[in-house]
């Protein structure tokens, strides 16, 4: 493997720094950064923690945190024990399939807020108001936007 370049690791900074302040862990990001850039695309937790310069046990946690989502997969090959992480070749679609198949269940809750709320002045509904109308909204959306982007990259109707 050839060691990465200070761009490159420029690029796992800018990545890492992107995720974190949407509340993710600095090293998940940096994990997110060079994968999607490293070659070969499978590392092996070894490979990652030399190349970004942390322990295994964090990319041990970090590789943890970002499986379940389908962003990243781990992947084994054959005859050897150790386990290799990748970009799932569709990881990108699933995370954010996941994401927005939680916006009926967050809008069903800001409308029971909005319930509880019912004899309250209009002042103190407002925000939550809001939220709930932005959330009714992408719930009515999402699923065009969605089925527009299966069909451009060949994957659905359309």
């Amino acid at each position: 493997m050839i060691p990465p370049t200070d761009a490159e690791l420029e690029f796992v900074d800018d990545v890492a720094v992107f995720f974190a302040r949407e509340g993710m862990p600095l090293i998940a990001g940096r994990v997110i950064g060079w994968l999607l850039i490293s070659d070969p695309p499978e590392q092996s937790a070894a490979q990652l923690a030399a190349v970004l310069r942390v322990s295994r046990s964090s990319i041990s946690s970090a590789t943890r945190l970002l499986t379940p989502s389908g962003l990243v997969e781990g992947v084994r090959r054959r005859g050897e024990r150790q386990e290799y992480f990748r970009m799932a070749p569709d990881g990108w679609s699933r995370m954010l399939a996941g994401r927005y198949a939680k916006t009926t269940a967050f809008r069903e809750i800001t409308e029971a807020g909005l319930r509880v709320l019912a004899d309250s002045p209009g002042t103190r509904r407002e925000r939550l108001a809001n939220v709930h109308e932005l959330y009714r909204f992408l719930e009515a959306e999402l699923p065009a936007l969605w089925e527009r982007w299966e069909a451009r990259r060949g994957g659905g109707p359309g």
